[in-house]
């Protein structure tokens, strides 16, 4: 069976984007063209995550992308949507196909313009995630509160740790040209609920908080029988999908059951554990979900996820840095982009071109995707092909 390998790709700026959806799509798509040299006549496939739920009116977006170049009409796309991990089921797919020996050369880009709406109307379109039969008019801050009032009542008060885990991802986000906020707001004002820093929905303040964010990431893979042609190639060394129940009803909020066993998978395909990870690119849409994936990626037992930021492991330069990137929270978090943004991200760290965030050394990475409330959920974990 032939594998994927990621042998090129493109990264808009997240943030307040002037172009509209079909701008974001063609920046990032061209830049992934161009970084792996490939001729876009031999592309096969384009897949594109992209969730929208009314954030914009391109209800038909799998298309966009042939506007890139005359080659690539008839080219077959397809739009994938998983909530906020759309941008990883596009990769998914992509990465199926090749092994399936259905394409030999994907182009999968991930893209969200989420500006276009106003706050209330995000908030609105993303609530749409959720189980409508018992969560509708629950936004997500609200859901994402609910873990963090559950965790606060079993392990005791966690807003500390919390604020340091804004803190650190702002830190690293100076690093990043490519991040929205760049912008180091220091532990004491993420740690101080103020007129700056509200209370969005308790115990949450609004720098737990992901941003609202425009931008779009692309990627080409190749069969691993042409890996060999490009500069710079990366391999899915484990990966691993999987769904839960989408009420939240169903499950134990404080066991984040979705994403252990799909980092369990993971680890299980690629013959490691935890211990042998360089770095890792979480899905921190909430400070809440960081601290929850460092016990879902067993970095520390159950109810003990702060003793991963306060004894310094998640930060740069620790035993196992987290979200060097800036994560969701500095970096942005256009949703149909993040899980595409986050794989482009550890390549770089890989492939040792990520400049002022790179990890020394870097060999293995692990990056941790979600959509809705740990619904589904996506682990990789990448290595560098070494010739």
């Amino acid at each position: 069976m032939s594998e994927a390998h990621i042998v090129g790709w493109g990264h808009t700026r997240f943030g307040r984007a002037e172009g509209d959806l079909e701008a974001l799509v063609l920046a990032a798509a061209r830049e992934a063209v161009d970084h792996a040299g490939v001729d876009p006549a031999e592309i096969d496939g384009i897949w594109l995550g992209h969730f929208n739920a009314g954030l914009v009116p391109d209800a038909f977006a799998s298309s966009l992308a042939l506007a890139l170049d005359p080659a690539l009409r008839f080219t077959p796309a397809t739009r994938c949507e998983n909530a906020c991990a759309s941008g990883s089921a596009a990769i998914w797919q992509a990465v199926n196909a090749i092994r399936a020996g259905q394409a030999r050369v994907a182009l999968v880009i991930g893209a969200e313009k989420m500006t276009a709406k106003d706050t209330a109307g995000v908030t609105e379109a993303l609530a749409g995630a959720s189980y409508q039969a018992e969560e509708a008019g629950v936004s997500f801050p609200q859901v994402f509160a609910r873990f963090a009032q559950s965790y606060n009542q079993a392990h005791g008060d966690v807003s500390e740790p919390l604020a340091r885990i804004a803190a650190k991802n702002h830190a690293n986000a100076m690093q990043n040209p490519l991040a929205h906020l760049q912008k180091d707001l220091g532990f004491e004002f993420c740690n101080t609920v103020s007129e700056k820093n509200p209370i969005i929905a308790a115990p949450l303040r609004m720098s737990d908080c992901s941003l609202i964010s425009d931008g779009a990431a692309a990627m080409i893979l190749v069969d691993d029988s042409l890996s060999g042609n490009f500069p710079q190639a990366v391999r899915f060394r484990g990966a691993a999908q999987v769904n839960d129940f989408l009420p939240m009803s169903r499950r134990d909020l404080l066991a984040f059951e979705g994403p252990a066993e799909a980092f369990r998978r993971a680890y299980a395909q690629a013959g490691i554990g935890v211990d042998d990870l360089d770095f890792a690119e979480v899905h921190d849409c909430f400070t809440i979900a960081e601290l929850l994936s460092y016990e879902a990626m067993g970095l520390t037992p159950r109810g003990q996820g702060r003793r991963a930021i306060e004894d310094g492991t998640v930060l740069a330069g620790g035993k196992l840095p987290v979200n060097l990137s800036g994560g969701l929270k500095a970096k942005g978090h256009p949703v149909g982009a993040t899980g595409v943004s986050m794989h482009v991200m550890a390549a770089r760290q890989l492939t040792g071109t990520a400049g002022g965030m790179q990890a020394e050394g870097a060999e293995l990475g692990a990056i941790f995707n979600m959509g809705g409330a740990a619904v589904a959920n996506y682990c990789s974990i990448l290595e560098p092909v070494r010739a």
